[in-house]
């Protein structure tokens, strides 16, 4: 089952265990762990702050995710959870259209009976 799940993550610089963390390393880490799960197949920001991870895969551990990035990174809200849905394309059946031929008109003219062939009437 291919999903897509977006979670909103506080990207701002935060003071941590390690020291303070700018934008752009938080963003990186949070890339690298949404990579590091399972079932993963691509990540991706999204948003006008580039603060939400949309990550797409088969049989995503959503919970998972999220307390990974609450526990590296810092505050993550899961935003939606979509089931990817495959267009299918339905393949318009083309009925065959019927042409009417109408075959010219041809005009023979009509031919009185041979001689030879008239009753009544013998020539020897």
């Amino acid at each position: 089952m291919k999903q897509t799940v977006v979670i909103k993550v506080s990207m701002d610089g935060h003071k941590s265990f390690f020291g303070e963390l700018d934008g752009e390393k938080v963003r990186s880490k949070a890339l690298k762990i949404a990579v590091g799960v399972s079932g993963v197949v691509a990540v991706s920001l999204k948003g006008d702050e580039k603060d939400q991870i949309e990550v797409k895969g088969d049989g995503i551990d959503t919970v998972k995710l999220t307390k990974l990035l609450r526990k590296k990174v810092g505050h993550a809200d899961i935003i939606t959870v979509a089931e990817e849905k495959k267009e299918e394309k339905k393949e318009e059946k083309k009925e065959p259209k019927i042409e009417y031929l109408s075959l010219p008109y041809n005009y023979t003219p009509s031919y009185s009976y041979p001689l030879y062939a008239l009753p009544g009437i013998t020539y020897y």
